[in-house]
This record gives C-alpha cells, structure tokens and sequence, in this order.
C-alpha cells in the first residue's frame, strides 16, 4: 500500500518547511522544545476540545500541532545532526499524542452515549501501540520491522478524516472510521509480526 503521506508530498513540505526550520534554528530553539510544544498542543486540542464535542476545533489543533513532527525534522536538517535523544524524545511524544486523540475521542463517545465506537476507539489506540512497539522491540534485536499498512502517518490521516466526518455531522462516518482503524492496525500487527518471524528463522 502506497503510504497516504506521499499523497502530501513529503518533498513539497519538506520545501515548504527547511526555512522555518532554519530561521528557528537560528532563534537558538531546539527540536526538541519544538518537539514537546507540539505534544502539549495535541494534549490541550483533546482534552479542551475533542472530550467536549468540539471536534472540528480540536482536529484544526490537533493537525497544526502535529506539523511539528515535519518541523522538527526540518531544524535537524538545518543542524546538519540528528541526535540519539532527539530520536528518542520524538518517538515518545508521539505515543503521548496518540494517546491523547484515541483517549479523547474514547471518553467524548463513552460519554455521549455511543459505547461501540468508543470500544473501536480504544481498540484502534492499543493497536496502534503495538505497532509501534512491535518496531521498537524488533529494532532492538538487530532487526528490520519497517513494513505494514497502516502506520502512524495512515492512521493520523484517518482518524483526521472520521473527525473531520463527525464535526460536519456525517453520520456514521467517524464510527466506519474508528473500526477500519482497528481491522487495519490488526493487520498492521500482524504483518509486523510476521516480517520478524521470517528474519528470525
């Protein structure tokens, strides 16, 4: 599956986004400041908008909050270095904000009296872990785990279009979403598993 992010263009961002990445270099803000400042902008759009229905609020934080995974990027490439910790910082806070949007999304639904969609919601967070983890994990063992249909970009797309469904009142469409989240990340898991397996043996 042709990753969705090329949809994009990661070049014409990337062009789009080594200047601003430069002129905060030369600020003396580092990619990590920029790194958690994002994260807490992910964190405030959830939990101040998303668990109160706001979604279509909250997806316009959440989106802008998340271009500092590509902005960061950017100001590495200004350095001219990437650093260990950095690698490390980024990862992390992606887990944090990937918690945040499904664990809002959870508690908005769960709340409003929509449990099905929620129990997709937390299905389609605890998958999305694992296949992070199960990367993670294989990498630290000497192996390759790069493969899957579904990986964090996919999935932030996706749930950026259910809420975007569900702020203009599709109905349904935040629901169908959420649970080809979760039969997408299973695979994804699934398929991870699997590429390891086979460089195991």
């Amino acid at each position: 599956m042709a990753k969705l992010l090329s949809v994009f263009g990661r070049a014409r961002l990337a062009r789009v986004l080594d200047p601003v990445g430069s002129a905060l270099v030369r600020a003396g803000i580092s990619p990590n400041t920029v790194t958690v400042a994002g994260t807490l902008g992910v964190v405030i759009g959830c939990v101040g908008f998303v668990t109160r229905g706001h979604l279509l609020t909250g997806l316009v934080i959440v989106t802008l909050s998340c271009l500092t995974d590509l902005i960061d990027g950017a100001m590495a490439r200004a350095r001219g270095t990437a650093s260990s910790f950095g690698a490390f910082l980024d990862s992390t806070m992606d887990r944090v904000a990937d918690g945040a949007i499904f664990g809002a999304l959870a508690f908005w639904l769960g709340t409003t009296g929509h449990p099905w969609p929620a129990a997709a919601a937390l299905l389609a967070l605890v998958l999305g872990q694992v296949v992070s983890y199960a990367k993670a994990r294989a990498e630290g063992l000497g192996m390759t785990c790069n493969v899957g249909i579904a990986e964090r970009p996919e999935r932030l797309i996706l749930i950026g279009i259910g809420g975007l469904l569900a702020g203009l009142g599709v109905p349904y469409g935040l629901d169908a979403v959420l649970w080809l989240l979760v039969a997408l990340s299973a695979v994804t898991v699934w398929q991870r598993v699997a590429h390891v397996h086979k460089q195991a043996s």
